[in-house]
């Protein structure tokens, strides 16, 4: 019934072209070579035509006739020069290692060249010929007649240099050299080559050019901020850090969320022991791209150990919101909150949370436990408080004098605030004071 209809309705290439394609889905296969053979024969120059006529030929083994057809098609359209691009590029398929075929191949490509002069797409495919002949040294000169007038030309003469030459001539590697400074020189809004001779000199030991080619992009195109902070960076590495600094601060005023800048400042700061810089564009990190828990946890410990309640607490709830079920992030976020007096209300509230979330709550780290236990005396929740200072006083570690000190006193204070354990609370007090000394 398929069939019948398409040849009921065959009025024309493109819908003898569509059966063509509908008989081989059903897998009727001659069926369908009949519809392409069809189509082609009312439009021979048409190249998905051509091209499901030279599969036809491929596939019966016929490479003469599937040739043949190619070769219509490019006197017939002899300025096209992907059409000749193509007809070597088919060459090669079927006839590597065949004089006439090479020599077919090699001039196909020549006239594109002759219609192209100096462009990627013929030199490619002639040094890539010369190179499959041996010929390195012709494949050397074509490659000096390729035009630098973007940036894949400029990419491509440079990975076909190094592939052409050993890595220890001098003279290839001033070839390479030169054409990145010439092109940045002529071109500076090329943002890639700008990156790629950057990351050249600098591979070479030369942090001065390197910066160089940065600076010469970064002024023709002053929105390219990604470069400006590779710039800044490499201006640490050549110790002008003034500079550096400045650079990653300018990308800031612009655009406050580039991760690479924060983390290079953050580094810079640790390098010179200026904590407080430091640690907050390590948390800009952070809230930015986030981390891990314990990344997130690592760097709160070291907010509040520098007095940054605040700071601590609004990093901890983007690591909450990021890893809402690690129980150690939510008990430091409760614990930022009670040093923080803009958020204390909620501490209470998110120290239940954090038990909730641990298959043991006595497991809680016994300074957390601590402040827990101060916030429910706070609230007059003393026997819950009483049973997590015992909890707290049981596992500090020996050298936790000061916070055992603390626990103890806190829970002599329950007892005599009850009137209950007079003596048990002297004695812990007793033992707080010796613990202080």
């Amino acid at each position: 019934m398929f069939s019948a209809s398409c040849g009921l309705l065959n009025a024309g290439s493109l819908l003898d072209f569509s059966c063509g394609v509908l008989e081989e889905q059903h897998g009727h296969v001659e069926r369908a070579n009949k519809f392409f053979e069809s189509a082609y024969a009312a439009d021979p120059l048409a190249m998905p035509l051509l091209r499901r006529m030279m599969d036809i030929k491929m596939e019966a083994g016929d490479k003469i006739a599937a040739l043949g057809l190619f070769e219509k098609v490019i006197v017939a359209r002899p300025e096209e020069v992907e059409l000749r691009i193509e007809y070597g590029d088919f060459l090669e398929t079927i006839g590597r290692g065949d004089g006439v075929a090479d020599r077919k191949r090699e001039d196909a490509y020549l006239k594109v060249l002759e219609l192209m002069p100096g462009q990627v797409l013929p030199i490619e495919r002639l040094i890539r010929f010369a190179r499959d002949k041996g010929d390195d040294n012709k494949a050397r000169d074509l490659l000096e007649k390729l035009s630098m007038d973007s940036p894949d030309a400029v990419n491509y003469y440079i990975a076909t240099t190094k592939s052409l030459y050993d890595s220890k001539d001098e003279e290839a590697k001033k070839r390479i050299t030169d054409r990145f400074q010439k092109a940045m020189e002529e071109h500076p809004e090329w943002a890639g080559i700008a990156r790629s001779a950057s990351d050249h000199f600098r591979d070479a030991g030369n942090i001065k050019e390197a910066i160089r080619m940065l600076e010469l992009h970064t002024t023709a195109v002053p929105s390219s901020l990604d470069l400006r902070i590779r710039k800044g960076i490499l201006h640490f590495v050549a110790n002008e850090e003034e500079v550096g600094v400045k650079t990653l601060k300018d990308v800031l005023a612009i655009h406050p969320r580039k991760v690479l800048a924060h983390e290079s400042l953050a580094k810079h700061y640790r390098k010179i022991k200026n904590t407080d810089v430091a640690l907050f564009h390590s948390a800009e990190v952070l809230k930015i791209r986030g981390g891990t828990p314990e990344e997130f946890e690592q760097l709160a410990v070291e907010l509040l150990a520098a007095g940054k309640n605040r700071d601590a607490r609004l990093l901890l709830e983007k690591a909450v919101f990021n890893h809402p079920e690690n129980a150690k992030l939510k008990t430091q976020l409760a614990v930022a909150s009670v040093r923080d007096p803009e958020s204390k209300g909620s501490a209470l509230r998110l120290f239940r949370e954090a038990e909730n979330l641990m298959n043991e709550p006595s497991k809680m780290d016994p300074k957390s436990m601590l402040e827990f236990s101060l916030e429910l005396v706070a609230q007059g929740e003393n026997k819950a408080a009483e049973e997590r200072l015992r909890n707290a006083i049981k596992t500090f570690p020996k050298t936790a004098t000061k916070e055992t000190a603390a626990a103890l006193r806190a829970l002599a204070g329950i007892w005599n605030a009850e009137g209950r354990n007079a003596d048990a609370a002297r004695a812990l007090i007793s033992r707080a004071e010796a613990l202080e000394k």
